[in-house]
């Protein structure tokens, strides 16, 4: 329409039509927010399993199986001083990032559930860069120190390997 032609009632339909093509070009955007929110629920999801069964799991393994036995194969004195130490710091950080972890869990399963939420998106990243520093020094400092003491005498390295074995062995519950 031209500017300089007086309103008319087909001002009206054509100023609707903004109004429609507008609505129209934000929904055809939903199929990429669609999949985005599928992602989504599927990462938290996946997160959520993981870290209940395997982290949990893996921070109970090295607690209750790694940990004794480097500290029982470690030279008395400064070595098992320095194992036991490092052992104390990394029980300590599972404790708090198992409890972080406890904390995100609520956002994450309404999140994994589609609902509306105020994921801590700031603890998330604290979360991420906590355990990525956890990891990476106990990589870089207790691994390496636990391979040297359990390598010198095989049958401890092998009394580790065992225990874990034992540990994920099936359970056999009754006879028939």
């Amino acid at each position: 329409m031209n500017p300089s032609t007086p309103e008319t009632p087909l001002h009206d339909f054509a100023n609707c039509h903004v109004g429609i093509l507008s609505k129209l070009d934000r929904v055809s955007g939903l199929p990429a927010l669609l999949e985005a929110a599928a992602r989504a629920r599927s990462t938290a999801q996946e997160a959520l399993d993981f870290f209940r069964h395997a982290v949990f799991e893996h921070h109970s393994e090295e607690e209750e199986q790694l940990f004794p036995v480097v500290a029982a194969s470690a030279s008395a004195g400064e070595e098992r001083a320095r194992v036991v130490a490092l052992a104390e710091r990394l029980t300590s950080e599972h404790r708090d990032l198992e409890g972080r972890w406890k904390q995100l869990e609520p956002g994450l399963k309404a999140v994994a559930k589609g609902k509306d939420t105020t994921l801590d998106v700031l603890a998330l990243g604290q979360f991420a860069a906590l355990y990525t520093a956890h990891a990476r020094f106990e990589e870089a400092e207790y691994l390496p120190l636990a391979h040297r003491i359990l390598s010198r005498q095989s049958n401890h390295m092998d009394a580790l390997a065992l225990a874990l074995h034992v540990r994920h062995a099936p359970q056999v519950v009754g006879y028939i």
